[in-house]
């Protein structure tokens, strides 16, 4: 999708205006999509949305529109989705709106947004070097001065400040560009953010340090200003590098789909071009060695395909014409021609990219808690720094009228600390405290395998004291494998029969009895089994008619071959390696464990018995699962449910927390806040674990920032804090929360 500038120029945070007139007119009704819902959809990529304040605005101010039903801006990412019914939203209004509200809107484009982020960051770090360039060489000129005995002369004092303020003042209003854009354009949409009394401190301060110098005064804080922009713009970059952590994973997913194709014409010939140009129903070519770039279903060709990026199987799986393959497979064997069922930015991969950048800005409680305590700091701060001002310049006199005797201290004096309460009091060690652990707590079960897709996701698992788990294609495998043991000859007698057919048994004999030939003029009965002489393999019905139904309820082929007494072939769905394990791990951590499920109880009883599972239910239908999930609710209970299906995805929805396999429906995933990638169980263990981390310290930040706060800011009010000590001092604060929420990762890599 190209992008495509949907405001005019002065855009907040510095947007570009669009490259011509053309593109600054384009039509947002041309990127509107259909969901699987039905309703309406609209991706934009958001410019100048910079913290919990912004995604506050903008998403209460599109909700308040009539007829928008869901809107969700993910700050990471910057990309913002607006649902509404039908044909009741014109698509301008919602890019009209947002211009009011003083953010620059385009069609969500990655490379856009990755190229957007990307010079975003280099900004950061040429804004970065600058103050820290000057802090450095103002710093010579300063030390004399804060060091001198009295011997310095009044004039090679004033020369040195003259020499900081050559240095100081370009590179403040340089460095503090981020800040005065956001500020001005909070201003012009009429409302305030973090970065206004920045910019106030900033311009204050350097308004006292030029008069102080023009008077010869003693004390100018050039120093202090370009110190303060330096961890400023320190906490702002690292701010930035973890919200690219964030977007890692779905970058990593998004480079498993290929960038060009090979498309079959109407005419026979093959021409290469750009995954972004197939559309749905395109012929194209898949030569051995190829990734697919596009979901699609195979037309021609046998061919092994390696799934192992998307689901972490190492074993190639066999694919024939009319099966299904994703984005991202690598084709293996021999070429494949498939007809496209979905463009590239709508394949499995891209979708799993948005479940990730959906986990990346959840609105957690403690998110929820951090952005009520930030939309409390603009007029909170403003009016404390107003009293500190007034406090200071009017106290002495109060004071005297009351009889005691002291002197006044001056505009200067009350201005400055003024300006420090405003520094100090700069709510970023806040505003990072749950984004920074929920970003690292996701970034690293990405690298476990744990896709997250909601950032509440996490406070729910580390809750959970009940897991329930499916049993088909979630605790088992979902394929069936052979249990009997039989002669050789007669397990390559009955492969040779089951060689044609793609039953799931049929293909678990062949799996069993290994490579061979198919039988001659086999041919298949549909409901029945296969036949090839006077060989049968089947149901039991068709094949040994004469024998009795076993009493194990296990699935069953039956071969018959001549006068040969018929032989019974078992099959059993196997658990995964590490179901036993992920069974006793729960346990351990204090969580009970159920299995339901809508297999045959006998199947269900042998899968819980092998897994150490006491408590289950077999036959359940999937409102029979739901209604358990809704008595462990009332019950107190907060249950966690692990599912595959489709007959899953209520129970899934209806549960605490939730989580799915890889291999399940997409229906079941997203109805999961968990996606759980390859065969293994443990990871959801990791998650369980990481989510609890997670909890704690999202807790110690709050704590911190709150207590920080508590001290810092009556300290500077009393005139204790210059403002280069309170710039170190916000910093420090910024710095801990984020040092703290990298615990999680440092544990991680000790594990």
């Amino acid at each position: 999708m190209a992008t495509v500038a949907l405001t005019e120029s002065g855009c907040p945070s510095g947007l570009a205006p669009a490259a011509d007139a053309e593109t600054r007119r384009a039509d947002p009704a041309a990127f509107v999509r259909r969901d699987a819902h039905g309703a309406e959809t609209l991706e934009l990529l958001i410019q100048g949305a910079k913290c919990a304040g912004c995604i506050r605005k903008i998403e209460s101010g599109l909700l308040a529109l009539p007829g928008i039903t869901d809107a969700r801006l993910n700050l990471s990412t910057g990309r913002l989705r607006v649902s509404w019914s039908p044909g009741t939203v014109a698509p301008s209004s919602i890019t009209e709106s947002l211009a009011r509200m003083g953010y620059g809107a385009a069609a969500f484009d990655p490379a856009a947004a990755a190229r957007q982020v990307d010079e975003e960051g280099r900004k950061l770090l040429r804004y970065l070097a600058v103050a820290g360039f000057a802090a450095m060489n103002i710093m010579m000129f300063s030390v004399p001065v804060w060091s001198g005995d009295g011997e310095m002369g009044e004039g090679t004092r004033t020369l040195l400040h003259w020499i900081s303020a050559l240095i100081a003042i370009p590179a403040a209003l340089y460095a503090a560009q981020p800040f005065f854009r956001s500020a001005w354009t909070a201003l012009r949409a009429r409302r305030a953010n973090m970065d206004v009394p920045i910019s106030l401190a900033v311009f204050l301060t350097l308004g006292i340090s030029i008069a102080e110098t023009l008077q010869q005064g003693e004390h100018a804080y050039f120093d202090g200003i370009t110190m303060l922009l330096f961890f400023l713009l320190i906490g702002r970059y690292l701010d930035h590098k973890l919200r690219e952590q964030a977007r890692t994973a779905a970058r990593d997913l998004l480079a498993m789909q290929s960038v060009t194709a090979s498309r079959i014409g109407a005419d026979g010939r093959v021409v290469a071009i750009g995954a972004a140009e197939i559309g749905v129903g395109d012929t194209l070519l898949l030569a051995s060695g190829d990734r697919a770039p596009v979901d699609g279903i195979i037309l021609e060709g046998v061919s092994d395909l390696d799934r192992s990026m998307l689901t972490g199987e190492t074993l190639p799986q066999a694919v024939r014409p009319g099966d299904q393959i994703h984005a991202g497979v690598i084709n293996l064997s021999q070429r494949l021609v498939i007809r496209a069922s979905a463009r590239a930015q709508d394949s499995s991969v891209a979708e799993l990219a948005r479940l990730i950048e959906a986990g990346e800005q959840g609105r957690a409680r403690f998110v929820r808690l951090a952005e009520k305590a930030a939309a409390l700091y603009v007029p909170v701060v403003h009016s404390l720094a107003l009293a500190t001002f007034l406090g200071w310049l009017l106290a002495p006199a109060l004071l005297r009228f009351v009889g005691f005797e002291v002197a006044d201290v001056g505009f200067r004096v009350a201005l400055m600390n003024a300006v420090a309460v405003l520094i100090i009091t700069c709510p970023c060690a806040l505003g990072l405290a749950v984004p920074a652990v929920q970003v690292v707590a996701t970034g690293r079960l990405f690298k476990r395998g744990v896709l997250v897709k909601s950032g509440d996701a996490l406070e729910r698992l580390a809750e959970v004291d009940v897991a329930v788990f499916d049993k088909t294609g979630t605790l088992t495998l979902g394929k069936p494998r052979l249990m009997t043991n039989v002669e050789p000859d007669v397990l390559r007698a009955a492969a040779s029969l089951a060689r044609i057919s793609r039953h799931p048994l049929s293909r678990a004999l062949v799996e069993a009895a290994g490579p061979g030939l198919s039988a001659d003029n086999a041919r298949e009965i549909p409901g029945e089994g296969i036949e090839a002489g006077d060989a049968r393999l089947g149901r039991r019905t068709f094949a040994a008619p004469a024998c009795l139904d076993a009493e194990d309820g296990a699935a069953e082929l039956w071969f018959a071959q001549g006068d040969a007494p018929p032989v019974r072939f078992a099959f059993v769905d196997a658990l995964r390696i590490d179901a036993a394990q992920t069974v006793s791990a729960l346990k351990q951590r204090g969580i009970k464990v159920e299995l339901i499920s809508g297999d045959r109880p006998v199947a269900v009883a042998a899968a819980a018995r092998e897994a150490g599972i006491e408590t289950w239910v077999g036959g359940a239908s999937p409102s029979d699962k739901t209604a358990r999930l809704a008595q462990l609710r009332a019950q107190g209970f907060k249950p966690l449910m692990i599912g595959d299906g489709l007959n899953d995805a209520a129970a899934l929805a209806a549960a605490h927390a939730s989580a799915s396999p890889g291999t399940a429906l997409e229906a079941s995933q997203a109805a999961s806040d968990l996606v759980i990638q390859g065969a293994a169980l443990m990871p959801l263990i990791e998650a369980i674990d990481v989510a609890k981390m997670a909890r704690a310290r999202a807790l110690e930040n709050l704590r911190f920032s709150a207590l920080y706060n508590v001290i810092a800011a009556p300290l500077a009010a009393a005139g204790f804090l210059t403002p280069l000590i309170a710039a170190l001092a916000m910093s420090g604060s910024s710095l801990f929360v984020t040092l703290n929420a990298l615990r999680l990762q440092l544990s991680w890599r000790r594990a």
